[in-house]
């Protein structure tokens, strides 16, 4: 870090602080010589549960140079949530915001009971002022454990933001995410000249690894807009910041075009950033090539469990690779399409699950054989549960989840397929289809729509723009209007609850 000096390495809006690249070594090292002195060894878990703010990332940094293990905390955690995550980890010190949004962190803590858990401190409170001075522990001390530190050791502790049931530590090294983050930034093209806007949470690997490491590693500047997303804010960073980059989902993306179809806002520093956590509509990737000038955005495809990412688009790859796929595989990591019945390989453009091998995969789930076992078989291959193909120039392409799959009397349907198809209606914003219980066909294809402000659109309204133009088990049988989907903190829609809600539904009403 001491390379690039006085460039800043860290802008944080909100809290109207920045750092240059000296001055952020120096806070980490203090923050790091504080953690040794309150006696946290190689190994410990330490644990942040808080929105994005400058401490997150002064943690993240501090923990890798005393060998703790970073626990990262769901902002959206509830009680039950955060005493699980806490016990399953064996947490031994967290840190923690006071409060955010809805959440009364500092209330909530006082309602669980983490066995190993032997303190927490609150962000702006004296003890935190505490934790971040050194005593009498030098840098000479900080240093000798640096020295006893091997890049195989785990180095975070991911909680699995999950889309389909309860979380799992995900644990990774410190070759894990560094490299990631580096080759991230490899294919985007940064340097030291790059500002990246980061409004995506650092509570998961897209914040921590593709924002985080990947600007240190290259010298870029960190720019964070909001402690969580806002669209308006985000726009007011890039213009203000100068921003080279930008990050998001599909979804922020989506948010963004509406607030500056709003007002006008100057992005025209912008040139690249990623695109990740969903399909992204080809209007929405058209706007962002052009409207915010994102000529070189790249789209990033892996999981938690590889660090994250395994594949990327390069910045020069056309639309329709953009739009179409999540890219080739990354360096010195290896991918495979098989058959989840048989785990064959199968041919280029047949689907199947994508298999991700090498320096990327996890060590394992935390304190979890069996689950670990069940996803990384025993050639070191980790099976995403994602269905997709491999075409013959290796850019992957997804098309769902193995188990999203809907099976409408034995016809096998894609959801993907239909959502992009219902994404071309000129009314609709957004749209996510998932499989409900059907007495006759076992399954059916449900639709749920979030409309354009001020549409007339109705449920027959849908399935008549789909019939005749998509195969007629692919039209939706229900079809339900709402304002917002259910999602998890990293941006991604929990298509169980959207199954779970379809049950309940009255089909075919706006509601």
């Amino acid at each position: 870090m001491r390379r690039f000096g006085s460039r800043e390495a860290l802008v944080v809006r909100h809290q109207q602080l920045r750092y240059t690249f000296e001055e952020f070594d120096d806070a980490v090292d203090l923050l790091a010589r504080g953690l040794l002195r309150r006696g946290i060894e190689v190994g410990d878990r330490v644990g942040v549960w808080s929105p994005n703010c400058a401490e997150w990332v002064l943690l993240q940094y501090a923990t890798a140079k005393t060998g703790a293990i970073l626990v990262n905390v769901n902002p959206a955690y509830r009680t039950s949530e955060v005493e699980y995550a806490l016990t399953q980890s064996g947490c031994r010190l967290l840190v923690s915001a006071p409060s955010f949004k809805t959440s009364d962190y500092r209330a909530m803590l006082t309602e669980v009971a983490p066995p190993t858990l032997e303190e927490t401190v609150f962000l702006g409170s004296e003890p935190w002022a505490e934790l971040s001075s050194p005593g009498k522990v030098s840098a000479g001390d900080l240093a000798t454990r640096q020295r006893s530190l091997d890049p195989g050791q785990p180095i975070n502790l991911q909680y699995t933001s999950g889309t389909t049931g309860f979380p799992k530590g995900a644990t990774l090294s410190h070759r894990n995410i560094l490299n990631n983050g580096f080759f991230v930034g490899e294919w985007c093209r940064y340097t030291e000249q790059d500002r990246v806007c980061v409004p995506v949470p650092f509570y998961h690997c897209f914040g921590m690894v593709l924002g985080n490491l990947a600007c240190t590693s290259h010298g870029a500047t960190i720019v964070v807009p909001g402690p969580a997303f806002e669209a308006g804010a985000v726009l007011a960073a890039v213009e203000a910041e100068r921003c080279t980059s930008l990050y998001g989902v599909p979804t922020m993306f989506i948010a963004e075009l509406e607030a500056l179809d709003a007002a006008a806002v100057d992005l025209g520093s912008l040139r690249t950033g990623i695109m990740a956590g969903a399909p992204c509509p080809v209007e929405t990737m058209k706007r962002v090539m052009s409207d915010m000038h994102m000529t070189e955005v790249t789209i990033c495809y892996g999981m938690t469990e590889t660090s994250p990412v395994s594949t990327q688009t390069r910045v020069d790859d056309d639309l329709d690779k953009r739009v179409a796929t999540v890219g080739r595989t990354h360096p010195h990591v290896e991918t495979k399409i098989v058959d989840p019945e048989t785990g064959a390989t199968v041919p280029r453009g047949v689907s199947g699950e994508v298999c991700t091998r090498g320096y990327s995969v996890m060590i394992g789930y935390w304190n979890d054989p069996q689950r670990t076992a069940e996803s990384i078989d025993a050639g070191g291959w980790m099976h995403t549960g994602d269905r997709g193909t491999m075409d013959a120039d290796g850019y992957v392409s997804i098309v769902g989840r193995i188990k999203d799959m809907i099976i409408r009397g034995g016809e096998n349907v894609y959801p993907r397929e239909i959502e992009e198809y219902l994404l071309t209606h000129p009314e609709i914003v957004d749209a996510q289809v998932v499989g409900v219980p059907d007495a006759r066909f076992g399954e059916q294809v449900m639709a749920w729509i979030i409309a354009r402000p001020g549409s007339s659109l109705d449920a027959e309204g849908v399935r008549e723009f789909c019939r005749g133009r998509i195969a007629h088990y692919k039209v939706p049988a229900h079809v339900a209007f709402i304002d917002e989907f259910p999602m998890t903190v990293t941006g991604k829609v929990q298509k169980y609850k959207l199954r779970e809600m379809g049950t309940q539904e009255v089909p075919g009403t706006r509601h």
